[in-house]
C-alpha cells in the first residue's frame, strides 16, 4: 500500500511539473533586425525561456515556431522579440508591434 501511495505521489508531482513548463502567455511582440539573426532562421528573444527552446507564436490566424537565442525584450509590456524572418512569417512587418500568444 505504501509503495502505491509513493508511486501516485511521484506521478502526480511529475505531471504537475510538466504542466507548469507548458504555460502559455499573451502580450505584445515586436521584431528586431540586429544581432544573432542568422540565415533566415526563425529566432526570437525571451526574458525567461531557456536558450534553444522552441516557442509557438500565434498572431492573426498564423502560427510559427521560433527558437530562443537571445534575451529580451526590455520594453515594458512586451513578451517576445522576433527576428525579421520570424516577423515576416507571422505577417506582422507592417504593424511593427502586435498582440500575440506564446506557448
Amino acid at each position: 500500500m505504501r509503495a502505491q501511495t509513493t508511486f501516485l505521489l511521484c506521478l502526480t508531482t511529475s505531471s504537475l511539473a510538466f504542466i507548469s513548463v507548458a504555460k502559455g502567455e499573451s502580450g505584445l511582440a515586436s521584431y528586431y533586425g540586429y544581432g544573432k539573426a542568422g540565415k533566415g532562421e526563425l529566432t526570437c528573444a525571451h526574458r525567461t525561456r531557456p536558450f534553444g527552446s522552441v516557442l509557438k507564436v500565434s498572431y492573426s490566424g498564423r502560427t510559427i515556431q521560433c527558437r530562443v537565442n537571445d534575451r529580451g525584450p526590455f520594453i515594458r509590456g512586451r513578451i517576445v522579440d522576433l527576428s525579421v524572418p520570424a516577423a515576416r512569417a507571422l505577417g506582422m512587418m507592417s504593424a511593427g508591434v502586435v498582440r500575440v500568444s506564446v506557448e
